[in-house]
């Protein structure tokens, strides 16, 4: 018997709720085993931008979801195989503790154990403009090993209405863990003569 494929999933409060909600449907259509982390302030994020009932059926997509503060859950130890963790969205104050390696809860000990065991961390921070210390974060984190994938949509594809954008960004994500039976979408590079 092999295992799951399992996924670290996780929602900071930062603007883009509909992405994280986007890439569970997506995970759960994969097959995967989700484990969910939502920040507090998420929870608010998603309320606002995605709709009242949006935290329930995002929590029916995955296969568990852990308290922000249970640091002792599977997902903060090194020895539950998983394939990978998503931060979507990914606020700078989280991008800030985990390049100052504070695992005050349990997304960023997850996001951490993660860089420790050399498994991808996808982040998608959503800030704009960025200051100095921002920037300084998001090197640390990539020096770290995490990639980090701010969600700029890909006008190249002429999207015809946010939640094209939305599932273009969410497959991009999880495109970078190379999962299987996940699409990235394909690109229209048009006549380049």
């Amino acid at each position: 018997m092999t295992d799951p494929i399992r996924v670290v999933l996780a929602l900071a409060g930062a603007s883009g709720a509909a992405i994280g909600v986007r890439i569970g449907e997506l995970l759960a259509e994969a097959g995967c085993e989700t484990h969910l982390v939502v920040t507090p302030a998420a929870e608010r994020t998603l309320a606002h931008e995605v709709g009242a009932d949006a935290l329930g059926r995002l929590e029916g997509l995955v296969h568990r979801r852990h308290a922000i503060d249970d640091v002792g859950a599977v997902i903060a130890s090194g020895s539950l195989p998983t394939a990978g963790m998503i931060v979507a969205p990914c606020s700078m104050r989280v991008v800030g503790a985990i390049a100052a390696t504070i695992a005050g809860d349990l997304l960023v000990r997850a996001a951490d154990v993660h860089l420790k065991e050399r498994r991808p961390l996808i982040l998608m921070p959503r800030e704009t403009p960025l200051h100095l210390g921002h920037l300084r974060a998001l090197t640390a984190v990539t020096e770290y090993g995490a990639v980090v994938m701010p969600p700029m949509p890909a006008f190249y594809l002429k999207p015809t209405s946010i939640e094209e954008m939305i599932d273009e960004l969410a497959r991009r994500a999880l495109a970078l863990l190379r999962l299987p039976n996940t699409t990235a979408p394909t690109a229209w590079l048009g006549d380049r003569t």
